[in-house]
């Protein structure tokens, strides 16, 4: 691989999002797109939700090769980065194979953390990728013991996927509730609840002293005097940035590499987007945040696009989260902040919102939960009052007999906004 061009390391969401905006704003040259799985680009979010029972789940593909190549985008999978001459412009890979580059995106995602101090065994894993997915609805059967340790998005996701399937499942989490940093206390007390409902046992504030591996089962010691053993464990607890690239060739990071309001990092011929990177949020005054997240990786990715052709344009986005657990799907825009005040909107027979107002009035952030997709109107809604600064009225705002749309145009943007 030698031809100049875009360079995109990352075959994710953030990348192939960037090589397509690259095409869709005209751009004529080179366009390589590198992923270090062997897989085609594939979507990440369905890797916890679908069917269970041993069956082989099939990689929703984000593109196909056929499309790239269509595109005129040069896609190389299996391939790891492992350098970056910043001042040949080059990336070097494993293989002892070099790519130049032009202009460089770097979308390299994030890996699931895991406890230094855990032994290593074929029972307890984490879950990113297609083939740890597989494994995990291979492995999850009626009676399997599965102990699932974090109750965020995907941990829960993942107990309600192997209780449907008849595994026994216990959630083990450090904070003193679920979600305890997604959503506020209402919306997790609802998903909680539904658990419970299903069978799940949920550990809240819950120390972990020891963790032994046997090979026909895993011992987890819980600082209460309490012993829960499993036939499988799987580590939820968040996701590191895949960041040690960018370290590695002098690049400013911070828990991601750093970037400014065009996704360009330290070098301005380096940009980055996604998991892996850490950028100025708007919403919250251009405090650097890092996020991990579908939809702010595509459109992290698109931005980026047109930020390496040479458009000045900042990022700005309100974060977008959704989970689909059982029968219920949750979805969140804005950061939620545990300090704000939060309003309560009821939405039909069976679902709820929590709006959370800033202390000036503005909508800052909210949350809803309900069958199915029955909440996605609202929190589109709510997405562009928040984009929009809007400081509704909290007593309209809880009224469920007044439409969001009609508050939306009638709420006072804050202050600077239009």
């Amino acid at each position: 691989m030698t031809a100049r061009g875009m360079a995109i390391v990352g075959a994710g969401e953030a990348g192939c999002a960037a090589a397509l905006g690259l095409r869709a704003r005209g751009y004529e040259g080179t366009v390589t797109l590198v992923g270090d799985e062997v897989h085609e680009p594939y979507e990440r979010p369905p890797l916890s939700k679908p069917g269970a029972d041993g069956r082989e789940i099939e990689a929703k593909p984000i593109i196909t090769r056929a499309l790239l190549d269509s595109a005129g985008i040069s896609f190389v999978s299996g391939r790891q980065a492992v350098s970056i001459d910043r001042a040949a412009r080059s990336v070097a890979f494993r293989d002892g194979s070099t790519l130049d580059y032009d202009v460089l995106l770097l979308a390299t995602g994030a890996s699931p953390r895991r406890p230094n101090a855990w032994p290593r065994s074929e029972r307890i894993m984490t879950l990113r990728t297609l083939d740890d997915a597989r494994r995990f609805h291979r492995t999850v059967r009626s009676g399997l013991r599965l102990v699932m340790i974090g109750a965020g998005f995907i941990g829960l996701e993942l107990a309600a996927v192997a209780r449907q399937s008849g595994a026994l499942v216990v959630v083990v989490e450090a904070q003193d509730r679920i979600l305890k940093r997604a959503v506020p206390t209402a919306i997790a007390d609802i998903i909680a609840g539904r658990h419970a409902e299903a069978g799940v046992r949920i550990v809240t504030g819950a120390r972990i002293d020891a963790v032994e591996a046997e090979p026909s089962m895993v011992t987890i010691r819980l600082a209460s005097g309490e012993t829960v053993q499993a036939d499988l464990v799987i580590i939820g607890v968040g996701a590191s940035p895949d960041d040690a690239l960018a370290r590695a060739c002098g690049l400013a990071c911070d828990d991601g590499i750093v970037v400014d309001a065009h996704l360009a990092t330290s070098d301005p011929h380096i940009f980055a987007a996604g998991d892996c990177c850490r950028f100025p949020l708007q919403l919250l005054g251009g405090r650097h945040t890092r996020l991990e997240s579908w939809r702010n990786a595509r459109q992290q990715g698109e931005h980026a696009a047109s930020s390496m052709l040479g458009d000045n344009a900042p990022f700005n986005a309100a974060p977008w989260f959704w989970t689909d657990q059982y029968e219920l799907g949750l979805q969140v825009t804005g950061l939620a902040d545990p300090a704000a005040e939060s309003i309560e909107r009821r939405l039909g027979e069976s679902g709820i919102a929590l709006f959370q107002l800033a202390v000036d009035g503005r909508l800052i952030a909210a949350s809803a939960v309900g069958p199915g997709t029955s909440v996605a109107k609202e929190i589109k809604i709510a997405e562009q009052m928040i984009l929009g600064g809007c400081r509704p009225d909290p007593v309209l705002l809880a009224d469920s007999s007044v439409s969001l749309r009609s508050l939306m145009r009638s709420a006072q943007p804050a202050e600077g906004k239009s």
